[in-house]
This record gives C-alpha cells, sequence and structure tokens, in this order.
C-alpha cells in the first residue's frame, strides 16, 4: 500500500475536492449574479444619462425660442405708441415730433433695461476700442485725438461692444 503523508485517506480527498468545488461554484454564481446586477445597474445609468441629454436638449431649444420674449414684451408699448401715432388723421408737425419723442423715450428705456447702452464720444479722447475714425479735420479748438463730431452713434450690450461709434477726430499739424 502507498503511504499517504497528509493523513488522509483517499476517501477523504474526494470529499475535499468536491467540497472545493461546490464552493467554487457557489463563487462563480454569486459572481455572476453581481455581474448581471451591475449590468443592469449600468444600463439603467446610461439610460438616465440620455434622459437627461434629451431633457437639456430640449430645455436648450425652449431657452433660446423665448431667450427674446421679456425684451419684446418690453417693446409692445413702443409699438402701441408708435401705431396710435400713424392713426392720427391730421395734426400739427408739433404733436407729430412730441410722440415721436415720447415713443424714443421709450424705446431707449427698453433698450436701456436690457443691457443696450448709446456710446456717444463727443469731445472725449479717440478710442479704437469703441469708435471707428471716418476722417481727421483740423480744430483748433479740440485736442488732438479728440472726437470732434460723432456721425453715427456706437452701442454696447451689457459693457460688449455692439456696434463702434462712427466720429471725426481732431488732428494738429
Amino acid at each position: 500500500m502507498t503511504s499517504n503523508t497528509s493523513g488522509e485517506t483517499p476517501d477523504t480527498a474526494d470529499v475535499a475536492t468536491e467540497n472545493d468545488g461546490a464552493t467554487l461554484a457557489t463563487q462563480l454564481e454569486a459572481a455572476q449574479a453581481e455581474l448581471t446586477q451591475l449590468r443592469d445597474e449600468i444600463l439603467r445609468d446610461r439610460a438616465e444619462l440620455e434622459n437627461q441629454r434629451r431633457r437639456m436638449t430640449r430645455d436648450i431649444d425652449t431657452a433660446r425660442k423665448f431667450a427674446n420674449e421679456r425684451l419684446l414684451g418690453e417693446l409692445l408699448p413702443v409699438i402701441d405708441s408708435l401705431e396710435a401715432g400713424l392713426a392720427v388723421q391730421s395734426d400739427t408737425a408739433q404733436h407729430l415730433r412730441e410722440g415721436m419723442e415720447l415713443t424714443l423715450r421709450q424705446l431707449l428705456k427698453v433698450a436701456g433695461d436690457n443691457g443696450l447702452v448709446a456710446v456717444d464720444p463727443s469731445g472725449q479722447p479717440f478710442d479704437p476700442e469703441r469708435h471707428q475714425a471716418m476722417s481727421m479735420v483740423e480744430s483748433p479748438a479740440h485736442a488732438p485725438g479728440d472726437v470732434v463730431q460723432v456721425y453715427q452713434k456706437g452701442w454696447l450690450l451689457n459693457d460688449r461692444l455692439l456696434r463702434p461709434a462712427l466720429v471725426v477726430v481732431a488732428r494738429h499739424d
């Protein structure tokens, strides 16, 4: 007979191997169940992310579509004033001028409330960041580089240049 140095009989070794196989099978089943659970969680997470992306895209589209809603709502009284002025059949030039001035004040208030500010640089130093020189003229009444005349006002939208002022700049020879 062969000697078994571990002290186990052949039957005991077979039982230990079977127990190890059963333990491995149980561990394998547990790992597969965990893997299935993780796959399900990943699929749910992906679906949730896709839903969030779709909601965000829809919200951005809606925001773009109605971004000017407040501004346009504030412009409605200006439109009403213009329409009322045009509806008057016979009136004096003075009344027409007063109506236009009132409408312009309304329009400028709406523009100002929405961040639009006029750039009128008359008498100020020329600023190439906010002004566009159309020409230069001799002007002893102005310092060299000062704005002598404004052809067209510039406009800032929330401190960002929307349109430069078109100006004439003083020079001295």
